[in-house]
C-alpha cells in the first residue's frame, strides 16, 4: 500500500497527516506507529486523520507514537485548520473541526492566500478529578503533594479534553524529564495515563514549559498542555485571567488566554512536506 500524507508541524510538534476524505485507513494504530518512527519511517509524533464529519467542516482523529488514540492536539488542530484552508476543503477564515473532545472553533491566520496560524477556543479548563481523570487522597485537584520516585511534586491536574499534570520547578531546561515525566505519565494517580507539563514562571506574562507527552515522550510543543499549564497558573496566582500569556516551548512559542468560559491558544501551522510511503 502506498500512503499519500503531509508532514505538518506546530511550535516543532509534527505530525504525519492523511487526507481521510480521499484514503481509507483501516489500521490507523500501526500506521501511526510506523509513520512515527524516526529511523524506519517518515518520523513524527504521531498519526492525524483528517476526515469527513458530520457536525463540522472536518472530523480530526489523532494518534500518538505509541499507536494510542488520543482526544486532542493543539497543535494539531492548528494544522488541520491550515490542510482545510490550503487544500480547498474550507477556505474560509473560520473552519470548525470535530475532536473526541468536541467541536473547536478555528479563526485562521491568513498571509498571501495561505493560513500560517490560527486562534483556536479549546473549551473550558477543567480541575473537576472525574474529568482527568485523577485518583489520589485529596479532594483538590490544584498544587497536592505527589510521590513520584524519589520526589515530592506539587501537582495541579487538569482537564482540555486530554489529561494534564502541571508542576511548576525552578529549572526547566536541566530538568530530569525523562525521568520524572517518563514516571509521571504511567503514575497510579493517573488511571487513564497522563500528559506531564513541568512549568517555570518567569513572570505573570511569560511561562517556560517542557512536557511528556502520553504515548510519545517529550515533544517539543503541546497546545493542550500550554493551556493547562497556564491554567494552572491562574488558578495558584502566578498568572492573570483574561490576559495574553506567553509560553515558552523547546520548539517556539504559543500564546494562550484563559477566562471564566474559555481558553484561546494562538499558534503557528507550517507544512513541512508531501510524500508517499510505502506501508
Amino acid at each position: 500500500m502506498l500512503l499519500k500524507f503531509t508532514k505538518m508541524h506546530g511550535c516543532g510538534n509534527d505530525y504525519i497527516y492523511v487526507n481521510c476524505f480521499e484514503t481509507e485507513l483501516t489500521n490507523p494504530n500501526a500506521v501511526a506507529r510506523r509513520v512515527a518512527e524516526r529511523h524506519y519511517g517518515v518520523g513524527s509524533d504521531g498519526l492525524i486523520m483528517i476526515c469527513p464529519s458530520d457536525v463540522a467542516d472536518a472530523k480530526m482523529r489523532m494518534f500518538n507514537a505509541d499507536g494510542s488514540e488520543g482526544a486532542m492536539c493543539g497543535n494539531a488542530i492548528r494544522c488541520v485548520g491550515k490542510y482545510l484552508y490550503d487544500t480547498g476543503l474550507a477556505k474560509k477564515e473560520t473552519v470548525t473541526v470535530e475532536t473526541l473532545s468536541g467541536i473547536k472553533t478555528l479563526s485562521m491566520h491568513i498571509e498571501n492566500g495561505v493560513a500560517v496560524g490560527a486562534t483556536v477556543r479549546m473549551g473550558k479548563a477543567s480541575f473537576k478529578k472525574e474529568d482527568v481523570p485523577v485518583v489520589w487522597e485529596s479532594e483538590e485537584s490544584v498544587a497536592v503533594p505527589l510521590q513520584v520516585d524519589d520526589r515530592v511534586f506539587e501537582c495541579t491536574a487538569v482537564s482540555m479534553g486530554s489529561a494534564h499534570c502541571v508542576c511548576f520547578v525552578e529549572d526547566v531546561q536541566s530538568f530530569p524529564l525523562h525521568i520524572y515525566g517518563k514516571a509521571m505519565e504511567v503514575h497510579p494517580a493517573f488511571p487513564n495515563r497522563v500528559n506531564a507539563e513541568f512549568v517555570r514562571v518567569i513572570d505573570r506574562r511569560t511561562i517556560e514549559m517542557r512536557v511528556w507527552e502520553r504515548g510519545s515522550g517529550e515533544t517539543w510543543a503541546c497546545g493542550t498542555g500550554s493551556c493547562a499549564s497556564v491554567a494552572a497558573a491562574v488558578a495558584l496566582g502566578h498568572c492573570d485571567k483574561g490576559e495574553d500569556v506567553t509560553v515558552l516551548l523547546k520548539g517556539g512559542a504559543l500564546t494562550i488566554r484563559v477566562t471564566d468560559d474559555e481558553v484561546y491558544m494562538t499558534g503557528p501551522a507550517v507544512k513541512i512536506c508531501d510524500g508517499v510511503m510505502e506501508l
